[in-house]
């Protein structure tokens, strides 16, 4: 793919990955533009961070309950 020293990027996508991505950003009352500057920004900060994973797993409460009765 070209890279000129423009602002612009083209890109080529599936056709109905395009209107389901329009109606989407439309549903939402995003621009396409919007989106993927919010998330190109959400994408190098990500990559200048360390990521800390804190998170425990998540027990479904069906899981909790059988533990109780059987206890």
């Amino acid at each position: 793919m070209a890279r000129g020293v423009s602002g612009r990027i083209v890109i080529e996508i599936n056709p109905e990955t395009k209107q389901e991505l329009y109606e989407q950003l439309m549903m939402n009352n995003v621009s396409l533009k919007s989106w993927f500057l919010e998330n190109v920004e959400s994408f190098l900060k990500g990559r200048q961070q360390l990521t800390l994973s804190l998170a425990t797993p998540v027990i479904p409460e069906e899981k909790v309950n059988e533990k109780r009765i059987s206890a």
